[in-house]
């Protein structure tokens, strides 16, 4: 008898199994999968409305101004010092937050 009751409880423990999995990826989606989606969906758009004069980081830590936006290439010419430009592509542009007003 009590072979048969055990026996019934391990075939009932897989569904709580199956469940467990499923809100742990939930909670996961929700707290680290859908707020970094939404990071990148902002630094697209951000990247796709470039226009000369903002103020920019490149990725590698660079400040700087906008000068020129060529959408062929995808490259960014970002003025660093009076008369200085680099071009750097731009994926690799990102919003000064320096000097963004906080909210």
């Amino acid at each position: 008898m009590t072979t048969v009751f055990l026996a019934a409880q391990a075939q009932g423990g897989g569904f709580g199994m199956i469940f467990m999995m499923v809100a742990i990826f939930a909670i996961m989606w929700l707290f680290m999968i859908r707020p970094q989606q939404k990071k990148q969906k902002e630094l697209r758009n951000f990247q796709n409305a470039l226009k000369e004069g903002d103020k920019v980081v490149t990725g590698g830590g660079v400040y700087g101004v906008v000068k020129r936006i060529d959408l062929n290439a995808a490259k960014v010419e970002v003025e660093i010092a009076r008369g200085v430009t680099i071009e750097v592509d731009k994926a690799y542009i990102f919003p000064d937050t320096k000097s963004m007003p906080q909210a």
